[in-house]
């Protein structure tokens, strides 16, 4: 992160957690937790993500049977503390799992604005059903209401945007049904975002939290994640670390190359790491000698020239080889 440059907006900070099946069950750590495929023995780590630069600024290692805010106070504190001092926090995203009193406390104190799923309590869905004035919005099919609503263990009221989407017109989008509400799906959002901020534009900002998904997908599909489990808990706590650095990594090689599409790991092989080649000392000077093809020798120079220049600038290296005829 101190690579990163700062950002007159500053940067997104999304909050997630992950399961990592172990079918086993014999390493420290591996507990029956819940899994999209039901109860399962797996490890449950916890990550942060910078938005922006698709950086995983945080991971922490928990048991399998860990709820979602487990420790995550202390996580926030810890990524809180070795924050570079050039990287502000515009502002932070997070599931309803996260959706807790203390943790919407803390960022409060921080003054740190926050965007979170709220669980759709008895409470909200009474709300929903009697008390919500529904506002059409730009979007066909989408409603959108804002009430002051406080919840069970909250010092105070906190804003709470709801959005009503209907089937017939939206099918695609998120949410959850209610029984007694055919043809609509729901979603509650809390945030600290100021009322200037609409509320669909409040909806939309959360909805590029979507994107952590995939660094957690990459993470587990290139850099082998769920395979990663030692006898020691500690011991697979490092070995997490480590595959994401080697993620972190790539992904600051690729902003270096100018790249604004983010590839995965498998494109890197093919286009790069696997090229062989040999080091050289001919008149005592060091040289790389690559066995590149003669079509791709010209993508090879430009790449080779961006990665040697110590200064940033705007001659960007495109991501896949262009072949010469």
């Amino acid at each position: 992160m101190d690579r990163l440059p700062s950002r007159r907006e500053g940067y997104t900070l999304d909050l997630d957690s992950t399961r990592l099946l172990h079918e086993d069950g014999h390493q420290e750590g591996i507990k029956v937790g819940y899994t999209r495929t039901g109860l399962k023995p797996c490890l449950h780590p916890l990550l942060a993500v910078v938005a922006e630069a698709r950086l995983v600024a945080q991971l922490w290692l928990r048991a399998g049977n860990s709820s979602c805010a487990n420790n995550v106070v202390s996580f926030f504190l810890d990524l809180w503390s070795h924050t570079p001092r050039q990287i502000r926090w515009r502002a932070v995203r997070a599931d309803s799992g996260f959706c807790v009193p203390e943790l919407l406390t803390l960022w409060e104190q921080l003054r740190l604005p926050f965007i979170v799923v709220a669980k759709l309590s008895v409470p909200i869905q009474s709300l929903i059903r009697h008390d919500a004035a529904w506002t059409p919005t730009e979007l066909a099919g989408t409603d959108i209401a804002e009430v002051q609503y406080q919840a069970q263990g909250w010092p105070h009221a906190r804003r709470l945007i709801l959005i009503r989407h209907r089937q017939t017109e939206r099918p695609e989008a998120g949410g959850k049904k209610l029984i007694d509400v055919p043809g609509y799906l729901f979603q509650a959002l809390v945030t600290s975002l100021p009322a200037t901020a609409s509320p669909l534009t409040v909806w939309r900002d959360y909805n590029g939290r979507s994107d952590c998904e995939n660094v957690i997908k990459e993470l587990q599909l290139g850099f082998a994640l769920p395979t990663l489990c030692l006898r020691s808990f500690w011991a697979t706590e490092a070995a997490l670390s480590l595959a994401t650095l080697t993620y972190n990594l790539t992904v600051l090689f690729e902003r270096h190359l100018g790249w604004q599409t983010k590839v995965t790991i498998q494109s890197l092989r093919f286009w790069l790491f696997i090229t062989p080649g040999i080091i050289a000392h001919p008149a005592g000077k060091t040289t790389i000698k690559l066995a590149v093809p003669p079509r791709e020798r010209d993508w090879w120079s430009r790449l080779w020239d961006k990665i040697l220049s110590p200064f940033p600038n705007c001659n960007a290296v495109e991501n896949r080889p262009a072949f010469a005829s």
